[in-house]
């Protein structure tokens, strides 16, 4: 990765885009903090985290989801969700606690669950779970540290056309005020969920501006769109 410059400003939906190799993971992990920078610096709500731990950075407000699922897959979707917000309480290192906590963290739980609407899916073991609706169950745990800004590695991976459309639904449905920065091979999946696009390419950014800015870009065309971009471009 050689003199890469990004910049995401709050609320907005950022696509990295860019063939296998590109560097667009290895981007993710040095902004998430488990790969650590040779040069350069990182700046995360105004404070440089370059040389910050991730967990600190996590504990900020930065959340990632990654290429291969990484939930429970032996525990329900209730316990799932039940782990994932007593990540954010003052005790969720601690073996033995007063009872009185373990309600707050089951009322929060439950909030969640009800609010997507999975109700009629908390009691089944993950593994049980389409691979679709797994995806699906690891933003929402992402999404139970309230982050301000979630990164997204290949959210559709994997996923049949129609788990992709209803991928994409869900992504359009979350919080404005949540910062997006998603890696995505699917370019229909880019376009209609991004308002600013990063083109990769071995380590550098190429291309850089609004999806219509991206679909007439003649690089971009020639290095990643290839055959298909006229078709995008049409549109």
């Amino acid at each position: 990765m050689s003199r890469l410059s990004l910049q995401v400003d709050q609320g907005e939906r950022h696509a990295i885009v860019g063939p296998n190799g590109a560097g667009k993971t290895t981007l993710f992990n040095l902004i998430s903090g488990t790969e650590r920078l040779t040069s350069g610096e990182i700046i995360l709500f105004g404070q440089d985290v370059s040389n910050m731990p991730a967990y600190r950075r996590a504990a900020m407000g930065l959340a990632r989801t990654f290429q291969v699922t990484t939930l429970f897959q032996s525990l329900t979707v209730f316990e799932n969700v039940l782990l994932a917000t007593q990540a954010e309480t003052p005790f969720r290192l601690a073996i033995y606690k007063p009872v009185g906590l373990y309600s707050k963290v089951v009322s929060q739980a439950e909030k969640i669950v009800s609010q997507w609407n999975l109700e009629d899916k908390q009691d089944l073991v993950v593994s049980s779970l389409s691979y679709g609706a797994q995806r699906q169950l690891e933003v929402i745990m992402a999404l139970a540290k309230n982050p301000r800004v979630l990164l997204l590695d290949e959210p559709t991976a994997g996923l049949s056309p129609f788990e992709t459309s209803e991928m994409s639904r869900f992504l359009r449905s979350l919080d404005g005020s949540v910062t997006l920065l998603i890696i995505e091979h699917d370019m229909d999946v880019v376009f209609s969920l991004a308002n600013k696009i990063t083109v990769m390419h071995f380590g550098k950014i190429i291309a850089q501006g609004t999806p219509k800015e991206i679909k007439g870009h003649p690089e971009v065309t020639a290095i990643y769109l290839g055959a298909r971009s006229k078709s995008y471009v049409n549109h």
